[in-house]
């Protein structure tokens, strides 16, 4: 019998140090590495409770980071956890960033999107790229990494939907503004399904590929389940994604419009239109 070999690890591993980032979010930091690379995931264990995939925040050969905003049962219950508890994580799992020596690359994030955007960011800067890091939130009071990003010496740009930090909109008309202005090789973006749909647009306009990170309920991570399949492909996205780029993205009738539960029900980012 031919038995597939998967290119990650499990491993159980204690909480070393835990961030408060905000109200609502914590990031999770553990001195291990399961060789991570940016835009990748990693499927988390609570022992007893559940297993959930998580977006990789850094992980630099000493140090994992696990971003995650209260926002579920599970990420309620991860939030409850203390520095020494322990946890299942699975991986690195998925398809990652790619980019060249050199490139100016902008890098847009949605809410907690900015974390493994973080870690895109650090990666290029170490390749000598030039970075344009923006990001958006609904407030001030929910930005994320920005001291973090400010240390990486990239060019950051802020939105807020109330006007509390920075520009006073979205982030994606931020972003057009910058690509007006500047000469970008690649764009790069993470965070909810219908800026992202926005930015590849925002891109497609200025002639730039634009690749992004997508959320799709999963359970196994490594392709046997099919809870992920992508309308009307049949794609997988833990395998073929999550990072994915928009010439694809664009032609799916699921892209910006809604995403699956548990169950396989369409649920709407907007209400459908009466027919």
């Amino acid at each position: 019998m031919n038995i597939k070999k998967f290119d990650s690890r499990f491993e159980i591993l204690s909480i070393a140090k835990i961030v408060q980032e905000n109200e609502m979010t914590k990031t999770f930091v553990f001195e291990s590495s399961i060789g991570g690379k940016p835009g990748q995931f990693l499927m988390m264990w609570i022992p007893g409770f559940d297993e959930k995939p998580m977006s990789i925040a850094f992980d630099d050969g000493k140090e994992l980071w696990v971003t995650i905003c209260a926002v579920g049962p599970f990420s309620q219950k991860m939030h409850e956890l203390k520095v020494g508890d322990k946890v299942g994580v699975r991986g690195p799992l998925g398809t990652h960033y790619k980019f060249k020596a050199g490139e100016h690359l902008a890098l847009v994030a949605g809410g907690y999107g900015a974390a493994p955007m973080y870690f895109v960011a650090h990666e290029a800067v170490k390749a000598k790229c030039k970075v344009e890091f923006l990001i958006g939130a609904r407030n001030k009071d929910l930005l994320l990494y920005g001291q973090k990003i400010l240390g990486l010496g990239v060019d950051l740009h802020i939105s807020t939907d109330d006007g509390s930090a920075g520009f006073k909109g979205y982030i994606t008309q931020v972003l057009d503004k910058v690509m007006d202005e500047k000469k970008i090789n690649q764009v790069f973006t993470c965070g909810p399904e219908v800026m992202m749909k926005v930015v590849g647009q925002v891109a497609e306009k200025h002639g730039v590929e634009a690749y992004m990170s997508m959320e799709k309920y999963m359970k196994c991570g490594i392709g046997v389940c099919g809870q992920c399949a992508i309308d009307d492909k049949g794609d997988l996205c833990c395998k073929k994604g999550p990072v994915m780029k928009w010439s694809y993205l664009k032609k799916l009738p699921e892209m910006g419009q809604y995403h699956r539960d548990a169950q396989g029900r369409k649920h709407y980012f907007f209400k459908p239109l009466a027919k």
